[in-house]
């Protein structure tokens, strides 16, 4: 029985990884965060997330640090602690409204369109260097009504810069993309008033939000899965298995087979 001790210590641990929810961190600005007067924390995006990939029995926890008034300058200095520390399988980057807006007084935004572009290049790489799977997502589209920037332009002008940007960076770097700005605009085009889905031409509304959550899910459902030459190597790692597939597994792991391979 001595030898049954280290397999049953290895079986409990393989049993409480394949029951840890999969981790999922949503980085960028007042946008991600999300919650503000007339949207509550089970409005925002990163919930419906959440709650939309359980609904397909995906067992994952989605982690929202999102900062009002963030840049992706600042999003740098801060990954290692609020975002590869939680040891998260994907990441979503959504920057660019602030990184993109002139202030008033001022007459250049806060950061350049090539200082955006390095600093996104590298949050993907130090991402990947921590082993997470990163997504850019553009940010959506601010609303016909939205006030004008600090030299009188409407905010959209500087802004579709810098999506252009990330979605350069997308291409060059092959990570996944969720064009939230397209999509608005699209939207827009079609007659719909995407203010109506914000709180002030600028913030989602739950509304908003909703509309933001729907085109990341099939996304990052393709992220969550491994690609088709390491599933073929190797065994499907238990973070990537659905709650059925994980019960089938366990189920099937038998008393007797523990007993034989403890044989010495």
């Amino acid at each position: 029985m001595k030898h049954l001790l280290p397999l049953a210590l290895a079986l409990a641990a393989f049993v409480a990884a394949a029951a840890e929810p999969l981790r999922i961190v949503t980085l960028g600005d007042s946008i991600t965060k999300g919650v503000r007067p007339g949207v509550k924390a089970e409005d925002t995006f990163a919930a419906r997330l959440e709650a939309g990939l359980r609904v397909v029995s995906l067992e994952v926890s989605v982690v929202n640090v999102g900062i009002g008034g963030e840049r992706t300058d600042q999003a740098l200095k801060r990954l290692a602690k609020d975002v590869l520390a939680r040891k998260p399988a994907v990441v979503t980057v959504m920057y660019g409204t602030n990184d993109s807006y002139v202030d008033p007084g001022r007459d250049a935004a806060r950061l350049t369109v090539e200082e955006y572009r390095a600093n996104l290049a590298r949050l993907v790489d130090e991402l990947r260097a921590g082993g997470v799977v990163p997504v850019l997502m553009t940010e959506p589209r601010w609303g016909k009504a939205a006030k004008l920037n600090g030299v009188g332009e409407h905010p959209n002008v500087r802004l579709e810069k810098y999506v252009e940007a990330c979605r350069a960076v997308a291409a060059e770097k092959r990570t996944p993309l969720v064009d939230h700005y397209l999509h608005w605009t699209q939207a827009e085009a079609k007659g719909v008033d995407i203010g109506a889905w914000t709180t002030d031409q600028c913030h989602p509304n739950p509304e908003g939000h909703r509309v933001l959550a729907e085109l990341m899910l099939p996304v990052i459902r393709a992220a969550l899965k491994p690609s088709p030459s390491a599933a073929t190597s190797a065994p499907m790692p238990a973070c990537w298995r659905t709650r059925s597939e994980i019960s089938t597994m366990i189920s099937g792991f038998s008393l007797r087979k523990v007993l034989a391979f403890s044989r010495p």
